[in-house]
C-alpha cells in the first residue's frame, strides 16, 4: 500500500562477499524443479547462495517468515518457505503459505480492466464517469480523468478516500468507499504530476464491478484468478485457506514486533488480495507468456506491452509507472513489477520479460520490502548467471559497525547548502541515520569496513566521512553541526503535538529542528509546511504529497484530530498531561499484597558474587538531588512504599554516577534521583498489583530486579540555575509507549535532553532500560545477590 515512497527508497549497492547463514526452514524445491522446464536453469550452488542469503537477512533483521518462488515462462523453477508461519513459531513456512499482497493486488485490477479494453467492453481514455457517473470528487479543471489516468496514478486524486482508507478498519463497501471521495478535492490537476494513489485504483475497481454487473471479488476471480488456477488466493480467507494463512507482524521503530490486524480494506482493488507465492507465481507465468497460461489467452500481447510501458508525461517525459506496473531496470534489464505493503506483510512481484524469467517473494512482517525485492532480485540475478554460465554473484553483506568509530561519527549535521538535516545516533549499538523521511539502520560492509545502509527499507545507501566534520549520504554532502539544546517549541504547535488515530497505523505529530513534523505508519516521518493556524500541508515527495493537514477542535479549544486528505485521525490520549503522575488501579489492594510480600522470601541464587556495599548517593556528591517517589503517594501505585527517602547503589556504581554528576555539573545540569536500590518485597509488590498487559514495565519478581542487586537507578536531569525539573517526552513511571528511550513523538528539545542524559550515563557504564528511558543498569549488576534489606536496616555510608 505504501508502495511509492518503498521504491523510493530501494537501492542498490557494491559486491561483498557471502557471509553463510545456518539455513531456517526450506522445503519443496526439487519437486518445483521438476515441474519446470529446463528454459532457465537453477542448479545446486545457486540454491545454496539463495538460501544462505534468505538464511542471513532473517537473523540479521528478525524476519518471521518469507516464501519465495522463482518463475519462467513454463512455470516454478524453484521455490521455498523459510521460519514460521504462525506468531508462535511452531509452524514451518512454505511455498504453499498465504501472504496479504498489498499493492501487488492493483496488479490484478488493472489487468482485468484492460481485458475489458482488449475486448472493447469500455474505453480506459474515455471519462471515467461514463461509467461511473456518481463519481464527482471536485475538479477544478475542464480535464476529466480517466481509467488510464487512475491506473498510471496521473489523475491527481488523494492518495487515500476518506471512508474504507488503510487506516480504517471498519470494513465499509466498496461503494461506501468511492463515494467518500465526492467530499475530496483533486490535488493535482489531471496529468500534471505522478501521485501514488490507493483511492484512485479503488475506483478502477468499482469501475471494473459496475461494468461486468458483479461483486468486484467474482470479477477477478472469473477474470484472472480462476484461468490462472490460483486456488488458494482470494480477498477473504475460505475455510481450505485458513490452515496455509501467515500471520503478519507490525513493527515500531522504538518498540519491535507486535501482531498486525486483520481487517478487511475498503480499498480492496488496491491491496486486497491474498495469495501463495506458488500461486501468483502462476500470474507471472502469464505475464512472461505474453499474456496466455496453459495454452489459454488471458490477454492480448499488445494490450500486455502497452501495460509495461512507461507512461509520458505532458512533456514526453518517461514516468516510472506504466499502466499499473512499476518500471525500472535490473542490471542494464527492463524489470517490470510491483510492491505490496499492507498490515502485516512485504511483498515484491518482479518479472524480466526480455529475459522470461521472474521471481516473487512475500514476508509476514510490516515494511520489509527493501530486502525483500533485494532477495528477489538476487533470485533473479542467480538464475541468469546460472544459465549463462558467469560466476553466480556474491550477496553483499555487512557487520555493526565498530564500537570505536561510533562515538566518533554520531551527531547533527546540515546539507551545505543550508537544506535538509541528518542526525546520526545510536543506541544499545544499533547506529541510525536520518535520510528523508526515514531513519536508516547503518553498518560496515563486510568486504572493506565502509559505512552503507542495511535494514528492511534497503541496503546499499553509502554514508561516506570524508573527515570528522563532513558527511555524503548518497549524493547529498552534509556538515556536521552544533548539537546543541534545541529551542523550545512555539506555543502556537505545542497543543498540537501528540498521537492520532488507531495503534495499528497512527500519526505522530511534532517537533523536529524548529519544524512540525507528521510521522506515519511508525516510521515515516514527513515536514509540514505552515499555512495558517492549524492549517499545513505535506510536500509533494510525502506518502500524501501535496494534500492538507488540518487540526480539529472541540468547543473549549480542545485538539481533538487531525484530517489528512480528507481522512480524519482522531487524538490519542497516551500517558499524562505535563507534570501529571501516571497511575494505574491496582488489581488488588495494597496494603494486603504488602503483608504477603514481606513475609515472602528472594529466588534462592548460586555462584559466586561480590559483598554487598551499599553507598548512600548524597553522602558522596551532595548535590544530587532526590524525589524518591515511593518515599511518597506520588507515584503511579499512590501508595508509600518506602518510610525513608533515600537513595543507594553498590559503590562502583555510585561513583560512577558521580563521576556523571561531576559532568553534567559543567553544562549547568544535576542529576535527579527517583529510585535506587529497591528491596525484593517492594519488587514483588509492583509484580503484584501491576495489571498483565503492563508487566513490561515492572520486573518479575521470580527473576529479581536489577534494583534489588543495587545496581540499577530511575533519574532524570535538573537545572542547576533553576533547580526545575527539565520536561522529558514522558513522565516518570509512565506506563506507555512514549517511556521508550526511543520513541520519537515530542519535542526536539525534549529528545535531546533524554539522549544527552543517556549519553553521558553510557559514558560511565550505564545502559537504559529498553522500555523506560529514566532506568540504567550498571554493568556489574550480574555480580551482585537480590537483595531485601530495608533503608532502617541500613546504616549511612
Amino acid at each position: 500500500m505504501r508502495v511509492a515512497l518503498l521504491t523510493l527508497l530501494l537501492v542498490a549497492g557494491s559486491d561483498l562477499l557471502l557471509s553463510h547463514a545456518p539455513r531456517l526452514f526450506a522445503q519443496d524445491k526439487d519437486v518445483a524443479k521438476a515441474e519446470a522446464s529446463a528454459a532457465v536453469s537453477f542448479n545446486d550452488a545457486a540454491i545454496q547462495k539463495l538460501e544462505a542469503a534468505i538464511s542471513y537477512e532473517m537473523e540479521q533483521k528478525n524476519l518471521p517468515a518469507i516464501s519465495i518462488a522463482l518463475v519462467n515462462r513454463d512455470g516454478v523453477l524453484w521455490s521455498s518457505g523459510f521460519g514460521h508461519k504462525d506468531l508462535e513459531g511452531e509452524t514451518p513456512c512454505d511455498p504453499a503459505t498465504i501472504f496479504r499482497l498489498g499493492s501487488v493486488s492493483k496488479l490484478f485490477t488493472d489487468l482485468a480492466i484492460m481485458k475489458l479494453a482488449d475486448e472493447g467492453k469500455l474505453d480506459i481514455d474515455a471519462p471515467v464517469t461514463d461509467i461511473l457517473p456518481s463519481f464527482q470528487p471536485e475538479n477544478p479543471t475542464d480535464k476529466p480523468i480517466t481509467l488510464r489516468m487512475l491506473m498510471s496514478h496521473r489523475s491527481g486524486i488523494v492518495r487515500e478516500p476518506p471512508v474504507g482508507s488503510y487506516y480504517d478498519a471498519s470494513e465499509p463497501t466498496l461503494e461506501e468507499t468511492v463515494a467518500s471521495l465526492n467530499d475530496t478535492k483533486l490535488v493535482y490537476p489531471p496529468e500534471t504530476k505522478t501521485k501514488y494513489s490507493n483511492a484512485g485504483i479503488t475506483v478502477v475497481g468499482l469501475a471494473l464491478q459496475e461494468a461486468l454487473g458483479k461483486s468486484y471479488s467474482e470479477c477477478i476471480h472469473e477474470e484472472l484468478i480462476n484461468p490462472l488456477e490460483m486456488k488458494q488466493s482470494g480477498f477473504s480467507v475460505t475455510d481450505s485457506m485458513k490452515p496455509n494463512v501467515a500471520q503478519g507482524r507490525l513493527q515500531t521503530f522504538e518498540r519491535g514486533q507486535f501482531p498486525a490486524p486483520v481487517f478487511s480494506l475498503g480499498i480492496d482493488p488496491a491491496g486486497g488480495l491474498r495469495a501463495s507465492m506458488v500461486d501468483l507465481s502462476k500470474f507471472v507465468q502469464c505475464i512472461l507468456n505474453d499474456g496466455v497460461f496453459k495454452g489459454k489467452r488471458i490477454i492480448s500481447q499488445k494490450l500486455l506491452e502497452e501495460m509495461m510501458a512507461e507512461q509520458l508525461d505532458e512533456s514526453g517525459k518517461p514516468q516510472q509507472f506504466g499502466i499499473g506496473f512499476d518500471i525500472s531496470q535490473l542490471d542494464g534489464t527492463k524489470k517490470v513489477g510491483h510492491a505490496g505493503a499492507v498490515y502485516g506483510f512485504s511483498t515484491q512481484l518482479s518479472a524480466l520479460p526480455d529475459k522470461e524469467l521472474g521471481a516473487v517473494a512475500s514476508c509476514s512482517l510490516d515494511n520489509t520490502n527493501g530486502v525483500v525485492d533485494r532477495l528477489a532480485d538476487y533470485a533473479l540475478q542467480l538464475a541468469l548467471a546460472t544459465e549463462s554460465g558467469d560466476s553466480l554473484p556474491e550477496y553483499q553483506t555487512t557487520v555493526p559497525v565498530p564500537a570505536e568509530r561510533i562515538q566518533d561519527i554520531i551527531g547533527l549535521y546540515q546539507e551545505v547548502d543550508g537544506g535538509s538535516w541528518s542526525r546520526i545516533n545510536e543506541i544499545a549499538g544499533k547506529v541510525t541515520v536520518s535520510y528523508g523521511p526515514v531513519h536508516f539502520i547503518v553498518r560496515a560492509s563486510a568486504n572493506d569496513g565502509n559505512l552503507v545502509v542495511d535494514d528492511v527499507f534497503g541496503f546499499g545507501l553509502p554514508v561516506d566521512f570524508q573527515s570528522h566534520d563532513e558527511l555524503t549520504i548518497g549524493d547529498k554532502k552534509f556538515r556536521r553541526v552544533p548539537d546543541t539544546c534545541p529551542e523550545g517549541v512555539p506555543d502556537k504547535w505545542r497543543d498540537l503535538i501528540g498521537e492520532y488515530g488507531e495503534e495499528h497505523s497512527p500519526v505522530y505529530i511534532r517537533e523536529v529542528n524548529g519544524q512540525l513534523h507528521a510521522l506515519v505508519e511508525y516510521l515515516f516521518d514527513y515536514p509540514l509546511t505552515e499555512l495558517g493556524p492549524d492549517q499545513f500541508k505535506y510536500n509533494e515527495h510525502a506518502m500524501s504529497g501535496g494534500e492538507g493537514v488540518e487540526f480539529l477542535r472541540d468547543s473549549d479549544g480542545k485538539v481533538t484530530a487531525v484530517v489528512s486528505g480528507g481522512v480524519v485521525f482522531d487524538r490519542r490520549e497516551v500517558g499524562t498531561e505535563k507534570g501529571e503522575t501516571f497511575r494505574i488501579t491496582p488489581v488488588r489492594p495494597v496494603e494486603e499484597i504488602r503483608v504477603e510480600a514481606l513475609q515472602a522470601s528472594p529466588p534462592a541464587e548460586s555462584g559466586d558474587f561480590r559483598k554487598s556495599d551499599l553507598a548512600e548517593l548524597v553522602n558522596l556528591d551532595d548535590s544530587i538531588q532526590l524525589d524518591i517517589r515511593y518515599a511518597t503517594d506520588n507515584n503511579f501505585m499512590g501508595a508509600v512504599f518506602y518510610k525513608q527517602p533515600r537513595a543507594f547503589l553498590q559503590r562502583p556504581a555510585a561513583e560512577a554516577l558521580v563521576r556523571v554528576q561531576k559532568r553534567l555539573k559543567d553544562e549547568g545540569l544535576g542529576l535527579q534521583i527517583f529510585d535506587a536500590y529497591r528491596p525484593w518485597y517492594v519488587t514483588k509488590m509492583f509484580w503484584e498489583a501491576t495489571p498483565a498487559k503492563l508487566k513490561d514495565f515492572v520486573a518479575n519478581p521470580q527473576n529479581g530486579s536489577r534494583h534489588n542487586r543495587g545496581c540499577a537507578v530511575d533519574l532524570t536531569l535538573y537545572d542547576l540555575t533553576s533547580n526545575t525539573e527539565v520536561p522529558m517526552v514522558a513522565g516518570y513511571d509512565e506506563f506507555s509507549s512514549r517511556s521508550y528511550p526511543e520513541y520519537p513523538g515530542g519535542t526536539s528539545r525534549e529528545r535531546w535532553y533524554r539522549d544527552h542524559l543517556r549519553r553521558a550515563m553510557e559514558r560511565e557504564g550505564f545502559t537504559v532500560y529498553e522500555y523506560e528511558w529514566w532506568h540504567f543498569d550498571y554493568r556489574d549488576w550480574k555480580k551482585y545477590r537480590i537483595g531485601n534489606q530495608t533503608f532502617e536496616e541500613m546504616s549511612n555510608k
